[in-house]
């Protein structure tokens, strides 16, 4: 039976990874441009017949009261569209890299200044616009950037993905798990700038207001700030037409009292600040479907681990 079991897993992770192969091999027959517009168009139209759709207008419904049912219908249409862009680029990285006139960077000297001072860095990003691309000028401007992943249940399509973003993290991807904390603090601790996801839901991390409402969060970027005494850095993708962006970042003040968690929690708060300020600038950029919130909301299941971080 567990024979039977493992070969019905092998075939099942195979053709999953044929069709993510046959799907990307299509996407770039066309150009960058016409891929993003279609895939975008295509998510627009069917993610509304989703469950998760449910679930982004309900999350909008608890973090923005003061919008209209309308007005979160047509942000979500617009979210989904984003979502749907990024599929299509995440095939296709190697291209946006290869033109810089896609990224636009205002922040070059700061990030020229970590790199002369030596020391690393620990930058939070959030699902917003395309954040495969946040590191892309970071790492033209001469930090050896790392990230870090969640590994994915099938672990052909994951080598394939982790193939397409390899040239963006010079310093390596790290895989969650027991050993990551300690795999990413020495690699800060020699100078290198580590780049993660922050916005996601955390199983017993820290309980912050986001939106008002508690939200468990992710302490590690500000615990690495604070314990290596390095720059906690806010970085986001504005898309500003098409597959064309905007990378911003925002550096987070870090206390440093005698108190290390106080310094934490408030570095943290302080972060996803900033994460909530960017979200109502360009609401339609963000992941609502996510299971953010500790709640569970209409078109979520008790189960939240499919979001969490």
């Amino acid at each position: 039976m567990s024979r039977q079991s493992g070969w019905s897993r092998s075939v099942s992770e195979a053709l999953e990874y044929a069709g993510v192969r046959l799907l990307g091999g299509i996407l770039r027959l066309a150009s960058l441009d016409v891929a993003s517009a279609a895939m975008g168009r295509t998510w627009r139209v069917l993610a509304p017949l989703t469950g998760r759709h449910k679930r982004a207008l309900a999350h909008m419904a608890l973090a923005l009261p003061e919008t209209s049912p309308a007005e979160r219908e047509t942000i979500a249409r617009a979210m989904w569209e984003n979502l749907g862009r990024v599929f299509a680029e995440t095939f296709m990285l190697d291209r946006i890299v290869a033109d810089p006139s896609r990224i636009e960077f205002a922040d070059a000297a700061r990030v020229r200044e970590i790199v002369a001072s030596g020391r690393g860095c620990s930058m939070a990003s959030l699902h917003y616009g395309n954040w495969e691309v946040v590191v892309v000028p970071a790492t033209a401007n001469g930090m050896r950037s790392g990230g870090i992943y969640r590994p994915l249940r099938n672990p052909l399509v994951e080598r394939y993905l982790l193939s397409q973003r390899a040239g963006l993290y010079p310093g390596g991807l790290f895989q969650k798990g027991d050993a990551v904390g300690r795999k990413v603090l020495a690699f800060v601790k020699e100078g290198g700038h580590i780049a993660m996801l922050a916005d996601q839901r955390k199983a017993h991390g820290l309980d912050i207001a986001f939106f008002g409402h508690p939200a468990p969060t992710n302490p590690f970027p500000a615990m690495i700030a604070r314990v290596l005494d390095v720059p906690l850095v806010a970085a986001r993708t504005i898309r500003t037409g098409g597959a064309r962006f905007r990378i911003e970042i925002e550096e987070v003040p870090v206390p440093r009292t005698d108190d290390r968690s106080a310094d934490v929690l408030a570095a943290t708060k302080a972060l996803h600040a900033i994460f909530e300020r960017w979200i109502r600038e360009h609401p339609d950029h963000w992941m609502w479907a996510q299971k953010r919130w500790g709640a569970v909301l209409p078109g979520d299941t008790a189960d939240a681990a499919d979001d969490e971080d």
